[in-house]
């Protein structure tokens, strides 16, 4: 039993509607079909749906990677604490969280950091995560967006230091520069944190009048990224120290670009394949003919033999997309549909109704599907009638 199963916090295989053994394809393919349903451009207003598409959203990034999945299938939730669950990254062993979380309980009882110890000097900064909402169209052929995203910087006057230019940080007295003070308690040696430097190690007399000794400020960065073709929902992008600063020197964290791909008005994406809905008249079905059917490329033409019933598939073989991690080319699925003529004419009724008396002694022949499935009903209802 999960540590968390008394929370309220909904089981992921549960949000995903997959076994506990599902392999990666399948927790993919229940994710698409998921965001495609609730996605926030699908559903305007709706947050309820956009709940939704979060949770579904959250519960495919821990079981889509194999080591957070390993950890939630064995510890739960509790095993993803404070490791970023859902949150861009782990951070960290999900073991690790766990027993962080124990010694954080003893630091409330002591008073600091029983059993840790938070190192001065350089930090790296923290990875970031945006995400860009692109056209089906610019996720097969690809795009270049230019994105705003709010970040902490390194501060340009100090250089990231903290300290007035011209100066610099001073070394702490207090703790040595390790950014600790050890403290006997009992019978237990605990280390804090040094409440002069803060951990850092070191103190700075002079601040920087910009960001306040902080060494970073807020601010809006304009970036471009390359959108490769072929890229699907929930695909993600890695930006190399584009994310927030470090500390002390330390190095910039990574951002993330993480793809959302807007509703189509003629399309559906399946993985490598294409689906749209294609409306014929009842005349076309019957005798056959040509069709100018769209593709991402242009139009082709689309044959369709006679006696074409309503829903039948056809196949346009690659006319689909080339995924972006290689393979063959998908297809394009036409699925037919019949359309029923509306506001009929007087005559154009009467022609029907005429059409529709050459039909009646014939019917067996012309509507195989419709004698098949009226002997079926009798059956059924011999059937009741016997019980």
């Amino acid at each position: 039993m999960y540590a968390d199963d008394m929370t309220t916090k909904r089981d992921y295989y549960e949000i995903l509607s997959v076994s506990r053994d599902a392999d990666s394809g399948m927790i993919k393919k229940s994710y698409r079909r998921l965001a495609m349903k609730h996605h926030p451009d699908r559903n305007p207003g709706d947050h309820a749906a956009e709940a939704a598409f979060k949770e579904a959203k959250e519960a495919y990034e821990i079981l889509s990677d194999p080591q957070k999945r390993a950890i939630y299938d064995q510890f739960g939730h509790a095993g993803l604490q404070g490791a970023g669950a859902g949150h861009g990254g782990m951070g960290g062993s999900g073991f690790e969280g766990i027993f962080e979380t124990i010694f954080d309980d003893f630091s409330d009882i002591f008073g600091g950091g029983f059993g840790r110890s938070s190192k001065g000097g350089p930090q790296r900064g923290a990875d970031l995560r945006y995400q860009a909402s692109i056209t089906l169209e610019q996720a097969v052929f690809g795009t270049e967006l230019t994105i705003d995203v709010p970040m902490l910087a390194q501060c340009e006057h100090c250089r990231g230091s903290g300290a007035k230019p011209g100066t610099s940080p001073t070394h702490c007295n207090d703790c040595g520069g390790s950014g600790q003070i050890h403290l006997q308690r009992g019978f237990f040696a605990v280390q804090q944190t040094c409440p002069s430097c803060h951990g850092s190690g070191q103190v700075i007399k002079d601040p920087c009048s910009h960001c306040r000794g902080q060494g970073r400020i807020r601010k809006q960065k304009q970036l471009k990224v390359k959108i490769p073709p072929g890229v699907d929902e929930g695909d993600r992008i890695r930006l190399g120290g584009e994310g927030e600063a470090g500390t002390q020197g330390g190095p910039a964290g990574d951002l993330y670009v993480q793809v959302a791909v807007q509703e189509h008005d003629i399309f559906v994406r399946e993985e490598e394949n294409l689906y749209c809905e294609v409306p014929i008249s009842f005349v076309t079905a019957s005798l056959g003919g040509e069709l100018a059917v769209p593709t991402l490329k242009g139009k082709v033409t689309l044959k369709i033999p006679a006696e074409t019933q309503s829903g039948k598939l056809f196949r346009l073989r690659g006319k689909g997309i080339k995924p972006v991690r290689g393979g063959a080319t998908g297809d394009l699925l036409c699925r037919v549909i019949v359309e029923t003529p509306v506001k009929l004419t007087r005559e154009q009724k009467e022609l029907l109704h005429k059409f529709e008396q050459t039909l009646t002694t014939a019917k067996e022949k012309h509507s195989p599907k419709s004698r098949s499935w009226f002997e079926g009903v009798k059956r059924f209802f011999e059937g009741k009638a016997n019980d």
